[in-house]
């Protein structure tokens, strides 16, 4: 069951919205977040789960009309990324959806009510006074559509599943520890692919530097991203 959903500015216009949720199967229970970008052309990185769309709809109407949102973008094909995607492509008549080619064409060409728009690696979407670079990121953790963004404005990486903490999330940046976390909820139910290029990939985000990293499930994080990303990469390497 969900409960009540709500907005934090995490960096310069950057807004962590999130929705908490109590689950059986998950002691201390999860939370989903979608990021949404302000500028000209706002952003929604992560279009969230279709039942729980018109209360994220009301907490990001807190910050800008969804009708003024320029773009809605999915990491990857999953009910979490994209189950509201078509409502909030209704909400925001001018809007596309983007994400990789990969993704493209192979589920949201087909899924999305409208046609979206795929962006290739390494491509930048101009929103205004900030611009957002995609990177693929093929099954990291998981899908051959993945991908992220980064937005050079806040140095704040788009990160999606990387990161899951368990819990509520109820603190919307943090500065600790969420490494420990994230490796402790993963490795009995393990979701990562476990890719041959998994380390090289996330060399690639770390060579970003960010100093945000704006997580789907858990708080945010503030900190040497380039660092963390590389211990992410140890830890993956060391073994479930």
């Amino acid at each position: 069951m969900a409960s009540d959903t709500v907005i934090d500015e995490i960096a310069d216009g950057v807004y962590r919205v999130h929705t908490p949720f109590e689950a059986p199967a998950l002691p201390g229970g999860f939370s989903f977040n979608q990021y949404l970008v302000m500028d000209d052309q706002p952003l929604l990185f992560h279009c969230g789960l279709r039942g729980i769309f018109p209360r994220v709809k009301a907490a990001v109407e807190r910050v800008v009309p969804a009708k003024k949102i320029a773009f809605f973008a999915v990491s990857h094909f999953e009910a979490d990324e994209c189950g509201a995607l078509n409502a909030w492509l209704e909400a925001a008549p001018g809007a596309t959806a983007v994400c990789s080619e990969v993704g493209a064409m192979v589920s949201l060409g087909d899924y999305a009510d409208r046609a979206p728009r795929g962006l290739a690696d390494g491509e930048r979407l101009t929103l205004g006074a900030r611009t957002l670079t995609w990177l693929d990121a093929p099954h990291l953790p998981h899908g051959w559509d993945c991908g992220y963004m980064f937005d050079a404005h806040s140095a704040t990486l788009l990160c999606g599943d990387l990161f899951t903490q368990p819990g509520s999330g109820s603190e919307a940046l943090v500065e600790g520890d969420i490494l420990g976390p994230s490796e402790a909820f993963r490795k009995p139910m393990d979701y990562y692919a476990h890719a041959p290029d998994t380390r090289a990939l996330l060399a690639k985000l770390g060579e970003t530097r960010p100093t945000t990293l704006a997580c789907m499930h858990g708080s945010a994080w503030r900190g040497d991203g380039a660092a963390l990303l590389a211990a992410l990469a140890d830890a993956l390497e060391g073994g479930t």
